[in-house]
């Protein structure tokens, strides 16, 4: 630390404290892992002239930073003054007359999901982290986008149903990878035991109308697919901030109606393929009516269950694609044989 009469500097982040950085985001995804001591601070009482000789004649750095705090003799930040604002001024001016005490500031302690959000609701991109007023570190471009980066691959590895990855990806060893992902797949294996479950239990009815057979691989991945793509736009506007439980009522609504157009152009779709099979006009109603029924179903589903997820404190991108996909999969085929006994008569 370089000190001055009233004007201190913080040493710039060097390689040990953003590979410092680096090794703890996982393990502890806070601003705290990602704030660096890239900053300079001075003193109320600190003349233009003294901070402009401050920032030419600190010759190791090479890149000046935006902002700069003014704190008080116990480290507390009273605001920030901009680096143009500094070098335009008047040089017998203090900092103090040029002091903007109006800012967006975070906490160490501030978890990275929702400091992301606050983040790029602000769009600063130089913030200071305050522990108590007082001046910890801060986040600069470069750490906001390491912090950006990181939360978004995070959220990336969890829709694929894996648990996120502590090193980069070369960096794991085969046995690794196989830990992160076979707990993951072991329970969706498990959930997704209750299809063959659903299938056996209509057995006769399959016996009766072997057509019906020909039409689930059609029918689930059509369920899956449409699940998928909903809770991939809710997931994400839910990391944005855009919308929240709160919206539960405005989503369902544009989402069913939504589905409900896209119902209607699948139904008639699987209402040609059946024809082309030639399985009977029966047939191909009930094939045309499933698609219909599980397409809305699975938007409902799937506009309902990441708020749900959300509101007990579960992240949403956990179960965001498999999990839905496993669960429209079987209450798909029920809605299926069940539309199928209503319409067909030789299972009347």
């Amino acid at each position: 630390m370089t000190t001055s009469s009233n004007i201190t500097t913080l040493p710039r982040a060097g390689g040990s404290q953003a590979a410092k950085g680096k090794q703890l985001v996982e393990k502890n995804s806070a601003i705290a892992a990602y704030m660096s001591e890239n900053y300079i601070s001075l003193s109320p009482t600190t003349t233009v002239g003294e901070a402009q000789s401050l920032i030419f004649m600190d010759k190791q750095n090479d890149q000046i930073p935006p902002q700069i705090f003014v704190v008080d003799g116990e480290g507390y930040l009273k605001g920030l003054v901009s680096v143009r604002a500094l070098l335009q001024a008047e040089k017998t001016s203090l900092v103090s007359d040029l002091l903007r005490n109006a800012y967006f500031s975070l906490k160490p302690e501030e978890p990275r999901h929702d400091a992301a959000i606050a983040i790029k609701k602000s769009g600063e991109n130089y913030i200071p982290v305050l522990n108590y007023g007082k001046v910890k570190g801060v986040l600069g471009p470069v750490e906001i986008a390491r912090l950006i980066e990181d939360e978004n691959t995070l959220d990336v590895q969890l829709q694929g149903a894996s648990s996120p990855l502590d090193t980069p990806y070369l960096e794991n060893s085969v046995f690794a990878l196989w830990r992160k992902r076979s707990v993951w797949l072991l329970l969706l294996f498990v959930a997704e035991a209750y299809t063959s479950t659903v299938i056996k239990s209509f057995e006769a009815q399959l016996e009766e109308v072997i057509a019906l057979a020909f039409f689930i691989p059609l029918l689930i991945g059509t369920g899956g697919n449409t699940g998928t793509q909903i809770t991939s736009t809710l997931v994400r506007a839910m990391a944005l901030g855009e919308v929240g439980l709160k919206n539960l009522g405005a989503v369902l609504r544009k989402e069913i109606t939504t589905s409900i157009l896209i119902a209607m152009t699948i139904g008639a779709a699987g209402f040609c393929r059946a024809w082309m099979l030639g399985v009977g006009m029966e047939v191909m109603m009930v094939v045309s009516l499933t698609l219909v029924a599980i397409t809305v179903w699975s938007a409902i589903v799937s506009s309902v269950t990441p708020m749900f997820l959300r509101k007990i404190n579960i992240d949403p991108a956990v179960v965001s694609a498999p999990f839905i996909a496993t669960l429209i999969d079987g209450t798909g085929l029920i809605i299926y044989f069940e539309i199928a006994k209503v319409m067909l008569t030789d299972l009347a």
